[in-house]
């Protein structure tokens, strides 16, 4: 049983940073292939990871994390040009509209529309508090795989 949570965080983390791996399809296999781990502790373990991989994504754009130099854009010196103060004032618009704010990581988190992934990287990149954006992402990828573990237990008693 803890083999199988530690894939399942593995897969999870995976899925996060790499697009191309499916925790999605990776959960639902799991589940119809019948496991004694409650649907709850799937679903906490899942979001767990997935929220461990996106704040690499979050870190990174925040410049906390320094990227390698293949992924990295030149350095350029901050001025006062238009994009400047375009990110200044999203900034701002993210800090003093924290329900806003909130709204749109949770809704990212629990639908992938738009993808959590982008809004990982933005939200580090406007600054978003770590705490709002831990809080919100985790609320949301709690919901997200709470229906996938629970989606095809319910198929099947109503079929």
């Amino acid at each position: 049983m803890i083999g199988l949570l530690t894939t399942t965080f593995g897969v999870s983390v995976a899925s996060a940073l790499l697009p191309l791996i499916s925790v999605e399809l990776f959960t639902i296999g799991l589940v119809l292939k019948g496991t004694a781990i409650p649907w709850w502790v799937l679903t906490v373990v899942i979001a767990t990871g997935q929220i461990g991989g996106k704040l690499l994504h979050y870190y990174a754009a925040r410049g906390v994390i320094r990227l390698p130099r293949l992924l990295r854009r030149e350095d350029r010196p901050t001025g006062e040009g238009r994009r400047h103060r375009w990110l200044a004032s999203f900034r701002a618009s993210c800090r003093h509209r924290p329900v806003w704010t909130s709204a749109v990581l949770l809704i990212s988190a629990t639908t992938s529309l738009p993808p959590f992934a982008a809004i990982a990287v933005i939200a580090g990149w406007a600054q978003v508090p770590l705490a709002t954006f831990v809080s919100a992402g985790f609320v949301g990828r709690l919901l997200r795989f709470s229906a996938l573990t629970i989606a095809p237990g319910v198929v099947v008693a109503w079929v």
